[in-house]
């Protein structure tokens, strides 16, 4: 893949405008979003932040590559072999914010990864995905795109077992128990972590809208507003969730994105909302019919197309393949539909100029920026080659699915072998960064399965 990518690096005048404005912060909180999706970096005095601004920061080449648990990657060869080099981080524009819920005197930025001759770093998802809005730019278009993630609220002490526990409520001081999907008692149980979980937001022009209780005691789903930007519609989630866990704890409480939580209570899932736009912001998708237009149906051929060879990134842990099963909101197979839940990518209902697709496979414990530059990509294949997605599922996508064999890669092994082996990603994503990622993966599931559990002992210790 040849880059086109341009840097976006923010201005000085940035940081000083801000410091100007908030003479009281004191500290800054400066994160970088590597492979895994688990943002990292370091706590920062005032005095530190403008040589950010006027030359970056200097940091190892390999936190690129940490695992899931920051350890490293050596098969990457970018620990020994490349004497953990260092790269210069840069500041993200927009992201300079107050960080409130870690005191009146904190700040935070993001930071994206540039090689030292200043050009950017292809293993940097955020510049993954920034490869991919070229593509899409090259030919006038725009995506426009929303993040929905659901997610749980739970205490922090775990039970006996050491399985969490949902939260207990603020206002009345129980358990949560049974369903209670769209349930308003159970978003007033904890309205004060709502309240300020939207003041922080707001304080960082996160756009976090609305909250509902979703299909488990304990589970609630917020969305981010539609933006004409994916590349900070892919900030925005990195930061909500952030955001998410760090109000959470202020409350004595835990947010966990983890995918699946419980084996007999719903998963976590990361539903991605995309139109396309032509150049003066016309939305390409809208149709009064409901199925929506001809580029509505190439962006579904794409994405349907090579949605197996995404799930290492839709589900990139062991315990992301969890979640998926028949009959319960998470999607099992290559299925499109109008109005549909049942189904993988579901065009949904509303006023004709609206029409859009929901993707609805990646779980909560996906990287934003590499969730969308794989769905985006696929998306942009099929636009390119007018990929015709076949006829739309009536009625029982979970009962399609197994009628027809059309399923997604049912464990982590699977899904990782698929991506290493898919033409099509590489083009978008780079050969690089798919090898990588894929020796990222393979290091995790290694270090996985090393692990004996309880559950180990509970089939084998007495019945081998």
């Amino acid at each position: 893949m040849t880059s086109s990518i341009q840097p976006r690096v923010a201005a000085v005048a940035e940081a000083e405008q801000f410091l100007a404005a908030h003479p009281h912060i004191n500290y800054f909180e400066i994160l970088f979003t590597s492979m895994s999706g688990v943002p990292r970096g370091k706590r920062l005095r005032r005095h530190e932040l403008m040589p950010i601004y006027t030359y970056g920061r200097f940091l190892p080449g390999s936190i690129l590559v940490a695992d899931i648990q920051g350890d490293d990657c050596e098969a990457t060869g970018l620990v020994w072999e490349d004497g953990d080099a260092d790269r210069v981080a840069r500041p993200v524009p927009g992201t300079l914010v107050p960080a409130p819920w870690l005191g009146d005197d904190v700040g935070q930025v993001m930071l994206s990864m540039y090689e030292l001759d200043g050009t950017p770093n292809l293993l940097d998802p955020r510049h993954v995905l920034q490869g991919v809005l070229d593509r899409y730019a090259a030919d006038g278009l725009t995506p426009v795109v929303a993040c929905e993630l659901e997610y749980y609220l739970v205490d922090i002490e775990r039970d006996a077992a050491g399985r969490p526990v949902p939260a207990t409520a603020f206002n009345t001081r129980e358990v949560p128990k049974g369903t209670q999907v769209y349930g308003l008692p159970e978003i007033e149980a904890h309205g004060a972590f709502f309240r300020k979980l939207w003041e922080a937001a707001d304080a960082q022009n996160i756009p976090l809208e609305g909250a509902i209780s979703e299909f488990s005691p304990g589970q609630v789903e917020l969305t981010l507003k539609h933006r004409a930007d994916a590349l900070r519609a892919a900030d925005d989630a990195v930061l909500y969730k952030r955001l998410a866990k760090g109000v959470a704890l202020s409350f004595g409480i835990e947010a966990t994105f983890m995918a699946k939580p419980w084996a007999d209570r719903a998963g976590s899932g990361f539903h991605v909302h995309i139109s396309v736009a032509d150049g003066a912001g016309n939305n390409l998708c809208a149709s009064e019919a409901p199925e929506g237009a001809p580029l509505l149906h190439h962006m579904i051929g794409g994405m349907k197309d090579h949605l197996a060879d995404c799930m290492a990134m839709l589900a990139p842990g062991g315990n992301s393949y969890k979640r998926f099963k028949a009959n319960s909101y998470a999607p099992v197979g290559l299925t499109w539909g109008v109005n549909n839940r049942t189904v993988s990518l579901r065009v949904t209902a509303g006023p004709a100029y609206t029409r859009h697709v929901e993707h609805r496979v990646a779980g909560a414990d996906g990287n934003p920026y590499l969730v969308l530059a794989a769905i985006l990509a696929c998306a942009h294949h099929g636009i390119t080659r007018k990929t015709d997605p076949g006829p739309a599922v009536v009625g029982n996508g979970y009962a399609e699915a197994a009628e027809t064999g059309a399923t997604l890669p049912a464990n982590w092994f699977a899904a990782v072998d698929r991506l290493e082996r898919s033409d099509t990603l590489r083009d978008y994503l780079g050969d690089r960064f798919v090898d990588m990622y894929v020796k990222v993966k393979r290091t995790e599931q290694s270090r996985f399965f090393e692990e004996v559990t309880s559950l180990d002992y509970d089939w084998y210790l007495r019945n081998a």
